[in-house]
């Protein structure tokens, strides 16, 4: 499998927005906090502690079951090419393992179902790169660690070849390079321990086409990338607890996603209707939830806490001014022709709390269909078919103008209480950021969208909105540009005229 590379928006803001200011940030260089053991009790939404206390599955072998011996190496994979499809495989206790070559793997068939016994682990000894492969549907993974495979990067140890509908259920995948797992349409992720993966817990993305109906429920997501990958080829945008990649459909509802080095979850390219709600989002190096170059999206009743804090003082620390954001939407927004089960992006009564920064809403006028600044290489929007017919002279008139572009519009953001005390957080400045802006278009040369262009667009004329929402601590907040900081009463006030109905009380931050 072969993923072309795609670059984070945030790398090609122009130079012009870094300063040699300093942040007044506490920081030590190289620390990353060690992984919360729980949350601590000013959480709104329960957690789901999986990793701690895994459930056990069945003592014995279910009835018609193939039992697969510990002691025999190979006997998984062996038992799986001799038997018919439909078959229940019980692993029995012990640790199980594979053909000592890199390309031995378990090639299911159709309607496979693999049930751990109490303490039954697959374990790859650092040889095997894949557990799970092959293209047969409805695959069902139950009750299993799945450990010390060497996926390669971008690619994933349980169900490598992304085939449909798979259940993964009540499993531990853990401590394997790459991505622990793969995701296809209408696969269900529920109550899994996704812990310690060298580059993703699980990366939904699949060569050729696109995955609809995913649902990831109530499953623990931590400690992923451990291969820091952003230091090792920065720019890649190849990290986090979970990346999405031309998802249409997907409910994200109930996971615990915390400590995780990069971003906790990450939505990239054409990504469309999701439902991110009832998650704590919690201590991930970086953004608690990026959402870009996608469209449609419920974001509602999660709790966010002590994100970003290693990112953001990073670049604090360079001098940039970039409002680097906890809940980042980047290119993205509500597009009524996109059928979805909404129409917008709505963020909606979520807890903030002591996160590097608030939400950033940001357009890089120079990322389009067909420029060489778009990092989603090849890729072009949802609305239009052939990358190539965005070039001039069709690219400046209708509709090509709109739709050679991800916008961020319709972003509705309401009834969500963002708390910030600089104590905590170790901050004085640019931790305390709310924005919504663009870069001044530049780049190609026959660009239709260079000046301020996007920069006004994003900010007055693309419906996106704050309203009704509370503030506790010293908020401030960008509009237009990054130069543009402003107290809650210019915000409020012309032109911008945002968080009507909403309140700020500055001191108190707790």
């Amino acid at each position: 499998m072969v993923i072309k590379r795609r670059h984070r928006a945030l790398s090609t803001a122009p130079l012009v927005l870094v300063l040699l200011a300093a942040t007044g940030c506490e920081s030590t260089p190289g620390a990353r906090p060690e992984p919360a053991a729980a949350p601590s009790t000013s959480v709104a939404q329960p957690v789901t502690q999986v990793c701690a206390k895994p459930p056990a599955g069945p003592a014995e072998a279910p009835a018609g079951a193939v039992a697969v011996d510990p002691a025999v190496v190979g006997d998984l994979a062996a038992k799986t090419k001799s038997s018919p499809p439909n078959t229940t495989f019980w692993l029995r206790p012990g640790t199980h393992k594979l053909d000592p070559d890199r390309y031995a793997q378990v090639v299911p068939k159709q309607g496979n179902r693999y049930l751990g016994a109490p303490g039954a682990v697959l374990d790859g000894r650092k040889t095997n790169q894949y557990a799970f492969s092959g293209t047969a549907g409805n695959v069902t993974v139950q009750y299993l660690t799945v450990q010390n495979f060497v996926a390669p990067p971008d690619e994933g140890v349980v169900n490598h070849d992304s085939a449909d509908g798979w259940l993964i259920e009540h499993s531990t995948i853990q401590y394997n390079s790459g991505a622990g797992l793969m995701a296809g349409a209408r696969q269900q992720v529920r109550a899994n321990c996704l812990r310690n993966n060298g580059q993703y817990g699980m990366n939904a993305y699949k060569s050729g086409g696109s995955i609809s109906g995913l649902v990831v429920e109530g499953n623990e997501i931590v400690g992923n990338n451990t291969g820091d990958w952003e230091r090792r080829k920065e720019g890649c945008g190849c990290t986090g607890g979970i990346k999405f990649w031309a998802v249409n459909g997907a409910d994200i509802r109930g996971n615990w996603v915390h400590d995780n080095r990069g971003p906790g979850l990450w939505a990239d390219t054409n990504n469309n209707d999701f439902r991110i709600e009832d998650n704590v989002l919690e201590a991930n190096d970086g953004a608690a939830l990026i959402y870009e170059t996608s469209y449609n999206a419920v974001i509602r009743k999660n709790t966010i806490r002590r994100n970003n804090w290693v990112e953001g003082r990073k670049y604090a620390d360079r001098g940039d001014t970039f409002p680097f954001a906890t809940v980042y939407v980047s290119e993205s927004g509500g597009e009524p022709r996109i059928r979805a089960r909404t129409d917008k992006i709505e963020i909606y009564q979520n807890v903030l709390e002591n996160n590097w920064s608030g939400i950033t809403l940001w357009e890089n006028a120079d990322r389009f269909c067909n420029s060489p600044a778009n990092t989603s290489s090849g890729d072009c929007t949802l609305l239009v078919k052939k990358t190539d017919l965005c070039a001039r002279p069709a690219i400046a008139t209708a509709p090509l103008y709109a739709d050679c572009r991800w916008k961020t519009q319709r972003v509705d953001i309401h009834e969500n209480r963002f708390v910030l005390d600089t104590s905590v957080v170790q901050c004085t400045v640019k931790c305390d950021r709310m924005a919504v802006l663009a870069n001044y278009g530049t780049y190609p040369d026959w660009s239709p969208y260079q000046g301020e262009r996007v920069a006004e667009a994003i900010t007055g004329k693309q419906n996106n909105r704050w309203h009704d929402n509370v503030y506790i601590g010293p908020w401030k907040f960008v509009a237009h540009d990054p130069s543009r900081v402003l107290d809650f009463g210019q915000w409020q006030g012309t032109p911008y005229q945002q968080d009507t109905g909403s309140t700020l009380r500055a001191q108190g931050g707790g």
